[in-house]
């Protein structure tokens, strides 16, 4: 029987008082299993207040004794691997090594947390100027909020926000993804159990009007977002305005550059696991393939015969290799730019649209989709489509080539498929990608780097990930300091610094 789910606050699993509720639906299946509270104002500013309150002791507990914490945190989400997992799959969708690599993610972010102790210090020099010394101290600043999107149910709040948030002596309202929100419920529990103390961190589930709670409480002091580029344009200038830091990670059109010395059939592999993976419903998803004329024929027809192989099923079927898209609208959009696509002129070399899958015919599966002789007026070849769909643009060379992916909009990530060193180099060094892949498809970097996306895929002057996540998370404090010994005060009528160097 479908259940109604509560959201969590001050360390308890509370019920709404509001009347809303959001179908959770399998989208293997099609079927309704379960209603995601559209919780109230009163209830998003309850959470806020929680992790007000909640922030002074937390702030004051000794970095040792958080990334101690955030280890336990680590060891939890080990040991429930295999449900957390199946949670990714059934609400998500994700084949079952893409929801375990989710959780994964989730896993290296707290990695990365647990390292507070030195990535949380600062700088210092003695005898700045004669007899002076500064510290600079960073600290914590107080309640953040995160605003999560369905894709990734564990890596994205728990993995990029939750953990240096909290290690760094921060407070944070998870604001999880309305269609996908229990995995996150699911891990708030094994927060608690780790020994996060209550109001620490807190998840609720609402609509874009309850967000503005958010956004505009002057007890927030912070947004980090991830979603669609106009969505997070919005949310970085409300934010901005009333003096929240913001990290706004937004949407892609990442492209690879495909070279004629390349190895076709390791290439081609690739660019079909960076394409179809995850449904393609991932903002480093490579949907764009630059191809070089010369080998162009025989690229496409080894991208068409290899991902003809692919078998398309159930997310918690292990035998699957592609999973649905994750609900209903998207899977309409995802159709409706297909569409788009064959009526600007693209050549629809492998259609995966009607799509079924035998005894899940309710299911929102679309096949992997190519489209060959892609050009940049076209729709598909520009703007995102969020789903399993492929493009193939074709020029004459590197230089054209390079030209042609950085005039896109979008700039999360870029790769290049080459065996020339020089090629290569030239690339890391021009294209516009904040994320660059030599011969490496997915070019996320592991969580110890910045996720850093560029133009109009980012908003905001700190990455999530990496040293930026903790310089994004605290504030710097500089101490200047003279000390003065007992003949020397006798000596002079002078006890404070009059600002002079």
């Amino acid at each position: 029987m479908a259940e109604k789910l509560k959201y969590f606050v001050n360390g308890q699993y509370v019920e709404s008082k509001t009347d809303k509720y959001y179908d959770l639906v399998n989208p293997s299946t099609g079927e309704i299993t379960g209603y995601a509270p559209n919780c109230t104002a009163e209830e998003v500013e309850e959470a806020i207040a929680a992790a007000k309150a909640a922030y002074p002791a937390w702030s004051a507990t000794p970095a040792i004794k958080r990334a101690q914490i955030m280890y336990k945190v680590r060891d939890l989400l080990m040991e429930n691997m295999e449900e957390l997992t199946r949670l990714v799959a059934e609400e998500n969708g994700k084949c079952w090594g893409e929801a375990e690599g989710d959780v994964l993610k989730a896993k290296e972010g707290t990695e990365l947390a647990t390292q507070v102790p030195s990535l949380m210090m600062g700088e210092s020099t003695m005898d700045a100027s004669k007899g002076y010394d500064t510290v600079l101290y960073r600290e914590s600043m107080g309640v953040f909020a995160g605003i999560v999107p369905v894709n990734f149910p564990a890596m994205i709040p728990f993995g990029w926000m939750a953990p240096v948030c909290l290690a760094t002596g921060n407070t944070m309202v998870l604001k999880a993804a309305s269609l996908t929100p229990r995995t996150a419920l699911r891990i708030a529990g094994l927060y608690k159990e780790a020994g996060v103390p209550d109001g620490v961190i807190n998840i609720v589930t609402c609509s874009r009007n309850e967000i503005n709670v958010l956004l505009d409480s002057p007890d927030v002091k912070g947004i980090t977002f991830v979603g669609s580029t106009p969505v997070g344009k919005l949310i970085y200038e409300r934010a901005a305005k009333s003096g929240k830091r913001v990290q706004a990670l937004c949407q892609a059109k990442n492209h690879a550059l495909v070279l004629e010395d390349t190895p076709i059939e390791r290439t081609a592999a690739g660019v079909i696991n960076s394409a179809f993976g995850c449904a393609g419903q991932r903002c480093m998803a490579l949907s764009c393939c630059v191809v070089q004329e010369s080998i162009a024929d025989a690229f496409v027809a080894e991208l068409v015969k290899q991902a003809k192989a692919i078998k398309v099923g159930p997310g918690y079927d292990k035998t699957s290799k592609l999973g649905p898209i994750t609900y209903k609208k998207h899977y309409d959009e995802v159709i409706a730019d297909i569409n788009k696509g064959v009526a600007e002129g693209a050549e629809l070399v492998l259609d995966g649209r009607n799509c079924v899958v035998e005894g899940y015919e309710n299911g929102f599966y679309v096949g992997p989709t190519i489209f060959d002789k892609v050009t940049p007026e076209m729709t598909i070849g520009d703007e995102e489509v969020f789903g399993p769909v492929l493009c193939i643009k074709r020029v004459k060379n590197f230089e054209e080539g390079l030209k042609l992916m950085n005039a896109n909009p979008y700039a999360n990530g870029s790769v290049i498929f080459t065996q020339n060193g020089y090629y290569a180099r030239e690339f890391a060094r021009h294209t516009d990608g904040g994320m660059v892949g030599i011969n490496v498809g997915i070019p996320v970097p592991i969580g110890f780097f910045p996720f850093a996306g560029h133009k109009n895929s980012f908003f905001g002057d700190l990455h999530c990930l990496g040293k930026d996540a903790y310089r994004f998370y605290t504030e710097s404090k500089c101490v200047t300091t003279r000390w003065f010994d007992e003949e020397e005060m006798k000596k002079t009528e002078i006890s404070t610094w009059d600002g002079t160097i």
